[in-house]
This record gives C-alpha cells, structure tokens and sequence, in this order.
C-alpha cells in the first residue's frame, strides 16, 4: 500500500515562501514518477509541478515557472515543492501524487493520469 503524507503548508503574505513535503512509503520511491497538483475552491485539480522518478526531468504549469521548483531526494523517500513570491492565487488545497515509472511522463499531466495520493495540505496566501 503506497502512502504519501505532504506536510509544510500554512499561512503566508504575499511574497513569502514556503516548502511542501510530501514523505512516501510502501513503494520502491524510485519507481514512482512524482506530482504536486493543487485544488481550489469551486475550480477543478490542477497539476502544478511533476518529476521524473529518477529527478532528471521535471514539468511545471506556466504559472508557477520561475517561481515553484520540484525536486526528490530519493535516499529520504520524499518530493518537495519550494514554493517563491508566493500570489493569493496559488491559494488552495495542494496534493501529492504519484504514480509508476512504467507509465509516460511527457509533462505535469491531468489527475487521472496518477494512482497515489496524499490527503492534502492547505496553502493561503493573503495580500
């Protein structure tokens, strides 16, 4: 049974940072590629940031480029999403996800395209 338990979100101003986490268990973490999607209120999941299960290749939404970076330590079993000069638009509930390195990863990719998930953390962003 594959875990994934993101920690990290909160409360911020308007061009603070902060960092998810997001610590995988019950899989080979290396095997996974990896995905941060975020939800908010009244709009649908949208991917955010995914990587590669070897860390090599990473996507990212126009929105966050430049600005969030994804990134795995696989000897810690754990992704990160660094998350800078955060908007009140990247308000919402953000969401690990993964799924087998024997499926395609050619971008972020839709929520159908990932079998594991985490419960979600909040992040609020205020001006």
């Amino acid at each position: 049974q594959v875990q994934l338990v993101e920690s990290g979100g909160g409360l911020v101003q308007a061009g603070d940072s902060l960092r998810l986490s997001c610590a995988v268990s019950g899989r080979t973490f290396s095997n996974l590629h990896m995905a941060w999607f975020r939800q908010s209120q009244g709009k649908e999941r949208e991917s955010v940031a995914a990587i590669s299960g070897s860390g090599s290749r990473s996507y990212y939404i126009d929105s966050v480029k430049g600005r969030f970076t994804i990134s795995r330590d696989n000897a810690k079993n754990t992704v990160y999403l660094q998350m800078n000069t955060l908007e009140p638009e990247d308000t919402a509930v953000y969401y690990c996800a993964a799924k087998s390195v024997r499926q395609y990863f050619t971008g972020t990719g839709y929520p159908r395209d990932y079998d594991y998930w985490g419960q979600g953390i909040r992040v609020a962003v205020s001006s």
